[in-house]
């Protein structure tokens, strides 16, 4: 850390939320049905979504693949962040959040924009083409990250964009005996991350830590 650096707090980020795009009442209604409906609510902060925008923009994102659907709030950001024909392929291993996410994609203003393919992960990007994306956003199991990350490097174009969330493992990305059960594939799955040399890679410290890779 260089003698410049500024330790980040939760002051921060406090900060930075209140000065960062917010969600609209479609996003919030959103949240509260999918609560209503039993999904976890473990959905993106609202200014991670922003920034999802604009790193999309900035790439000229057309196609974008998504592993880890849940209700579908952080497909609809980055749908949203897409030009006319533009596509989000998001995928999903549950039927009942599977049929969640579609139905609001469906009455969303990005309409068109957002197909919901249900089934594993690994098993749906398989099926997707090689350089057929220009952005890969990871945000599911945890265990299976270095699967997904895989096949996002042979499905994302050069200079695409590879997105994974919960760089920090959930608060306790530094703790010797985590609570949480999936914070030690994080710890491992950074490691990889970091050695990864198709990718250019650093973690942006905005919600839960969230990696951003370029494609070389």
């Amino acid at each position: 850390m260089s003698e410049s650096a500024t330790l980040v707090t939760a002051e921060h980020f406090r900060y930075i939320a209140q000065r960062t795009v917010q969600e609209d009442d479609f996003l919030k209604d959103l949240r509260r049905a999918a609560k209503a409906a039993g999904i976890p609510p473990i959905a993106i902060s609202a200014e991670q979504g922003s920034f999802l925008q604009i790193l999309l923009r900035l790439c000229r994102a057309r196609e974008v693949i998504e592993v880890g659907t849940l209700a579908g709030y952080s497909a609809l950001w980055m749908a949203r962040a897409l030009p006319p024909g533009g596509r989000v392929r998001t995928i999903e291993v549950e039927p009942r959040h599977a049929a969640f996410a579609r139905e609001w994609a469906a009455k969303s203003d990005a309409a068109g924009k957002i197909e919901v393919h249900l089934g594993p992960g690994q098993t749906v990007l398989a099926g997707f083409a090689a350089d057929s994306a220009d952005a890969a956003f990871l945000d599911a199991d945890k265990a299976n990250y270095g699967l997904y990350l895989k096949e996002s490097l042979r499905i994302v174009r050069p200079g695409g964009l590879v997105l994974v969330d919960n760089a920090f493992a959930f608060g306790q990305l530094f703790d010797k005996h985590p609570s949480d059960r999936e914070a030690p594939a994080v710890q491992a799955f950074n490691e990889v991350m970091a050695r990864e040399k198709a990718l250019q890679s650093i973690i942006v410290p905005i919600g839960d830590g969230c990696w951003v890779g370029v494609k070389l």
